[in-house]
């Protein structure tokens, strides 16, 4: 098979893992070395400096020894197979990056006899880009679950970023539509990493010149949308993997039905596209605004609404915390309220010691008070006058509720959050009658 060929196959049999969003890695040049690594660098975006930033992203091989069911490359799948030899993966990874295509690799594989064989091909072909070709640029690699610690820890000496996949967010879902893979077999390598790194950073301290062993952390995918599990499931779990493993990043990736099983989702059902957006909300929310998974979702409210983002939503079903005076709170406080960031908050908490706040004080800031004025007070501004709390879900929902305009940010229109909330979750209504079946929703919940 031409290596073209291979490059087609396997590129396309890499698009349904996730790439990580940042390399959070730095490596200058060196002489006689090739490329460099720097923090900002993104995959498929821009920098600061306005440079798009690319990598290869591929599987090593899509002929698998497993029979995962939700995956396109399982076993039993008819499907065109390649694999490269580690000579053609760094040969093509290097010629890329001289023409300028690529500015790192993303690594993947299916599991080729073993995943212990599997792992020593990546890192052949890892070994002869850092060694052989002196290439400094970044790499992501996906360790292989079950493989042995060894293999890990010299994988995590080649590449910039680990991941090791937890595929699916329950052990009963993994026995049964993945049963080759087990939760401790993918757990293990995690918890090895972590400890890893720790001790990397204290042998860092000691000699600034020591091999650094996956210096941008390690992240990991969850597919969403193909088992029962409820949003509040995976929060949870996605807050003791942030907690336990020190994780960079829990990707999200909504299923998309690729295999006929009588376990999935049908064919024809269309992706979660909303459910992974609320998802990586909430993520938001755990890694930057202090909340907790408990506070999210509870067992009364074990499900994301559709039509409004976690964090309104929380402050609407918590409309006794409110307002929030902005010259008096701190700064879990002000994270609290819709409409201000991590950034606003600091910025806040500056500018109130030369004096009281007001409205255009803190739209210069940068508060979105189309979601904020509901919910604080300030000079000038009292948030004792803020509508019953019906008014204000209407207002963050309905564009014409009230003269201010004030409207819930949102990727999808109407149309779209009915056809994405789901079977039995979204009535099928058009417009602002959704809108108003949202309302209710929203408060039979408070």
């Amino acid at each position: 098979m031409e290596l073209e060929e291979k490059l087609a196959i396997l590129a396309d049999s890499a698009k349904y893992d996730v790439a990580c969003t940042s390399s959070g890695s730095d490596r200058g040049g060196q002489a006689g070395s090739i490329g460099n690594c720097q923090a900002p660098g993104c995959c498929h975006t821009f920098t600061a400096d306005g440079r798009c930033v690319s990598l290869l992203k591929v599987l090593y091989t899509n002929i698998c020894a497993y029979d995962c069911r939700y995956c396109v490359n399982r076993r039993s799948n008819d499907l065109p197979r390649a694999a490269f030899t580690p000579r053609e993966l760094a040969d093509l990874t290097i010629q890329f990056y001289r023409r300028n295509y690529i500015e790192g690799l993303f690594l993947s594989s299916a599991v080729l006899v073993s995943p212990d064989y599997t792992m020593e091909q990546m890192i052949s072909a890892l070994t002869l880009l850092r060694e052989e070709y002196r290439f400094r640029g970044y790499i992501h690699a996906k360790a292989i679950p079950g493989s042995s610690p060894e293999l890990v820890r010299r994988l995590g000496l080649l590449a910039d970023r680990l991941s090791v996949n937890i595929e699916l967010p329950s052990e009963a879902s993994l026995g049964l539509l993945a049963p080759d893979k087990s939760r401790a077999a993918i757990l293990r390598p995690m918890g090895q990493i972590a400890a890893s790194a720790t001790q990397n950073r204290q042998e860092l301290a000691l000699y600034r010149h020591a091999p650094r062993f996956a210096p941008a952390g390690q992240s990991t995918q969850m597919i969403v949308g193909a088992t029962p599990e409820s949003d509040r499931q995976i929060l949870h779990l996605t807050q003791g993997l942030y907690r336990k493993y020190s994780l960079k990043r829990v990707f999200f990736s909504a299923y998309i039905p690729v295999v006929e099983d009588s376990r999935l989702p049908a064919l024809y059902t269309p992706p979660p596209l909303l459910r992974e957006h609320r998802l990586y909300q909430a993520d938001w929310m755990l890694r930057y605004y202090h909340f907790s998974a408990e506070e999210i979702l509870d067992e009364d409210c074990p499900n994301f609404d559709p039509y409004m983002d976690p964090k309104c939503h929380w402050a609407l079903r918590h409309f006794d915390r409110f307002p929030v005076d902005v010259n008096r709170a701190g700064e879990e406080e002000l994270l609290r309220v819709p409409g201000i960031g991590p950034r606003s908050a600091r910025r806040i908490l500056i500018a109130r010691k030369n004096g009281a706040l007001g409205l255009p004080e803190l739209k210069r800031i940068g508060v979105v008070l189309k979601r904020a004025q509901y919910f604080l007070c300030c000079r000038g501004y009292s948030g004792s006058r803020s509508p019953r709390r019906e008014l204000v879900a209407r207002a963050l929902l309905d564009p014409e509720a009230f003269n201010e305009g004030c409207e819930q940010l949102s990727l999808f229109s109407a149309p779209q959050v009915q056809q994405l909330a789901g079977q039995g979750v979204a009535p099928r209504l058009a417009g602002l009658q959704v809108k108003e079946e949202a309302v209710k929703c929203i408060a039979r919940q408070m």
